[in-house]
């Protein structure tokens, strides 16, 4: 079985934790707990027929106050960048936290989840930015931690570029 450390990164409160829960227990709760530090869960999965087991590194939200230590990105396999689609600015906190990773580990393959799908009318993000970025490579998928969209298929997508990655 392939195992990979899969670093989950984004600004204070976007949903990283929930995210996480959700793929790994099928759970939301509601209330809001901060990370402190970083938590780690497991989950295996199938990719074109092999075993993989994700660890998932959940760190601590970044803001003015408080950064991702570099230490805690080296040995990623993958990074999981997570948005808030109710505040913009979390959006360039992840393309921050993005340039962290590439200047601590490398190029490895990133997703970009914005959360919050479940209230899309209330999103500040701009559309065209996503569709921008899209349009230069960037794999963003839109999620909702809250009912499960398409989060699921977010980390099958993460998996499937690490197996292909290894494969080449």
């Amino acid at each position: 079985m392939k195992k990979y450390k899969i670093s989950m990164l984004g600004a204070f409160a976007v949903g990283k934790t929930s995210l996480v829960r959700q793929y790994v227990f099928s759970i939301f709760n509601g209330s809001y707990q901060t990370t402190l530090g970083v938590k780690l869960d497991k989950k295996s999965l199938e990719v074109d027929g092999e075993t993989v087991e994700l660890i998932l590194w959940d760190l601590a939200g970044e803001d003015d106050f408080m950064k991702v230590p570099g230490s805690y990105l080296r040995g990623s396999a993958g990074v999981v960048l997570v948005a808030d689609g109710t505040r913009a600015d979390t959006l360039e906190t992840a393309m921050d936290l993005n340039q962290k990773v590439i200047d601590e580990v490398g190029d490895i393959p990133v997703i970009l989840l914005v959360n919050k799908l479940d209230v899309k009318s209330s999103w500040t993000i701009d559309q065209v930015e996503l569709q921008r970025m899209q349009d230069s490579g960037w794999r963003i998928i839109e999620t909702s931690a809250m009912d499960g969209a398409h989060v699921n298929q977010a980390y099958q997508e993460l998996a499937q570029q690490l197996i292909g990655r290894a494969q080449s």
